[in-house]
């Protein structure tokens, strides 16, 4: 350890060179190499976390670029995973860094989990908050969470020293439908970086000893009146109880193949004038939409569905392509016989891609 690049950290008053060991010692498991993770793993890898693990399976698109700083336009298209390992040895080569250019699921969430003393959790859905809870929960392991919901954001700390679990806040997975994202609903770019620290503190504090742990408290941040808040709640002991993973964690059946189309197909159907039925709000199809598109609200879908024609396939597309599929689904149960599809990524892969 080169104690010399520490030095601002070993003299400070309870943390010292006793704390900077145990950050050395320390294993921790990134979930998610986006908007939240980008902060966590920065500052984690900067401070001298000894072994840093990142798990996801996504792309850089330009659309990340705004709030995701560890990456620039040149990484357009590059694996995430594999250009944070790359930057973030250049920070700091001292540090064992390990990617697991891989999504979170059931068939590999205890073997790579059980691996680190802390998780924490930046993923963007709720079957892998779920999932990550689970696995926690099983292997004992404390995760520490973090959330973004338009100009706010959430933080905790679960599963420390058999305290409130994921599932004591949230006891059921909400439907699909009632969860906004910020592909949909957009996010200003500083507000993950201030949860992402917020998240990377909590977990300093986990391995090193130090401060007071969000355990059973909820911290909510209010970026428009720069606010903060803690709620408080109780463990449930049932939810400790936890011996297996459940067979799935998705919102969808996942039997149920989803009919998709990708941009490149997108490109080649506007020319041939298909139909493309565009679900967005009035005020995303107003600021932008694809030349002769059919704008249906997916709030108003059923109610005018007469406007689309069955005998030919249908496309459907919004802004990240999540809204897309569940107007599929819609659309399938009413008219089985019909040719649907989703375009997948939606206008936002589009734009990254073809524009």
């Amino acid at each position: 350890m080169n104690q010399r690049r520490y030095i601002r950290q070993t003299t400070l008053k309870g943390f010292g060179l006793e704390g900077q060991k145990r950050l050395a010692k320390a294993k921790i498991l990134v979930i998610g190499a986006g908007g939240l993770g980008v902060p966590v793993l920065t500052y984690l890898n900067a401070m001298g976390v000894g072994k840093i693990g990142i798990v996801d399976n996504d792309e850089v698109s330009i659309t990340n670029l705004h709030r995701q700083v560890l990456y620039g336009e040149n990484d357009i298209g590059e694996s995430k995973v594999i250009t944070a390992f790359e930057k973030l040895k250049a920070q700091n080569p001292d540090n064992d860094i390990v990617v697991y250019n891989t999504f979170l699921t059931t068939k590999n969430a205890l073997e790579i989990i059980t691996d680190y003393d802390v998780v924490v959790d930046t993923s963007d859905n709720f079957p892998t908050r779920y999932l990550v809870n689970d696995a926690c929960v099983i292997l004992n392991k404390p995760f520490v969470y973090g959330a973004l919901h338009g100009y706010e954001g959430q933080v905790s700390v679960f599963n420390y020293k058999d305290g409130p679990t994921y599932r004591c806040l949230f006891p059921n997975m909400p439907n699909e439908n009632e969860v906004p994202n910020c592909n949909e609903h957009g996010v200003l770019g500083i507000i993950p970086g201030i949860i992402g620290n917020l998240q990377a503190l909590e977990a300093i504090k986990l391995v090193t000893g130090i401060g007071e742990v969000l355990s059973g408290k909820l911290l909510i941040f209010d970026g428009l009146q720069q606010s903060y808040q803690k709620i408080k709640f109780k463990l449930q002991p049932k939810n400790l109880e936890i011996k297996k993973l459940q067979a799935f964690y998705e919102w969808n059946d996942p039997c149920e193949i989803v009919p998709i189309v990708s941009v490149d197909e997108l490109q080649r159907l506007l020319i041939e004038k298909a139909q493309i039925v565009d679900i967005r709000t009035n005020e995303e199809f107003t600021n932008f939409h694809l030349p002769d598109s059919i704008h249906i609200p997916l709030n108003e879908l059923e109610a005018n569905s007469n406007k689309i024609n069955f005998s030919l396939p249908v496309y459907l597309l919004c802004q990240s392509g999540k809204r897309s599929e569940t107007a599929l689904r819609q659309l399938r149960n009413a008219h089985p016989e019909s040719s649907v599809f989703s375009i997948l990524g939606g206008l936002n892969q589009y734009l990254a891609e073809c524009s």
